[in-house]
């Protein structure tokens, strides 16, 4: 059980967001969250600003590119908005091949959060499943970048994507310790069919064990895509979570 409240990532309604920003915050409000990660939010800054308080959230965190980027209009953005922790979302499987990939990477980050942490603001990287099933000097790609990383660095492990990568998320956390600050809660089946995500608890992600395992870590509610209804999907991963000890 995590100190922290259960967040929800803004993609997971980025449809709805598109449409009606403001009622879809207060829909994410009605299920109960107080806590949402942004995503998209560099050139929107001064919207999210507005928008957030009303519906009575805040950021927890947020997904920009930082790696090989200007990252000043990221950090002002981050100002505006009031977040903190800044998260690296995506970097392409075609980059971490070599050990000497990994460790351009992570000098990279290291380099970013050295500008960051003179203005308050920490910055870490989100995987997806290439970082998992690439393995580099015998270990995954992931944690060969956690070996490379300063410590300022955090992780937010995606543990759906850890499934689908072939590595059990459960251990995975285990190894990584309290490097991992934030995770990725969502379920569906290992093939990676994002249409088949399904609430929390309803799939074969370990669910329970994974939330076990990282104690520490913000758990963020996200689908990347939803046969349903989002809204009702995200519901229905609160209700699971917060039955099974977790909170708003």
């Amino acid at each position: 059980m995590s100190a922290q409240p259960l967040s929800v990532q803004l993609y997971s309604v980025r449809d709805a967001f598109a449409a009606d920003p403001a009622a879809a915050l207060a829909r994410l409000a009605e299920i109960g969250f107080t806590t949402v990660e942004l995503y998209g939010f560099v050139d929107r800054a001064d919207e999210f600003a507005a928008l957030l308080p009303p519906a009575g959230l805040t950021a927890s965190s947020a997904h920009a590119s930082l790696v090989g980027q200007d990252v000043v209009p990221v950090f002002e953005a981050a100002k505006k908005v009031g977040v903190t922790k800044i998260i690296d979302p995506f970097i392409p499987a075609e980059r971490w091949q070599t050990s000497d990939d990994v460790v351009a990477i992570a000098t990279e980050l290291n380099r970013v959060s050295a500008i960051a942490a003179d203005i308050g603001i920490s910055v870490g990287y989100h995987n997806h499943a290439w970082e998992l099933s690439t393995k580099v000097d015998g270990t995954t790609a992931l944690e060969a970048l956690a070996d490379n990383l300063d410590p300022a660095v955090f992780l937010e492990v995606d543990t759906y994507w850890s499934f689908v990568g072939g590595v059990d998320p459960v251990g995975l956390l285990g190894r990584l310790g309290d490097r991992v600050q934030f995770i990725h809660v969502k379920d569906g089946e290992p093939t990676g069919d994002t249409k088949a995500q399904q609430p929390a608890g309803s799939g074969e992600v370990p669910v329970l064990d994974v939330l076990a395992a990282a104690p520490q870590a913000v758990r963020v509610v996200e689908f990347d895509d939803y046969a349903g209804d989002v809204f009702d999907g995200l519901a229905a991963s609160v209700s699971f979570l917060t039955s099974n000890g977790e909170s708003l």
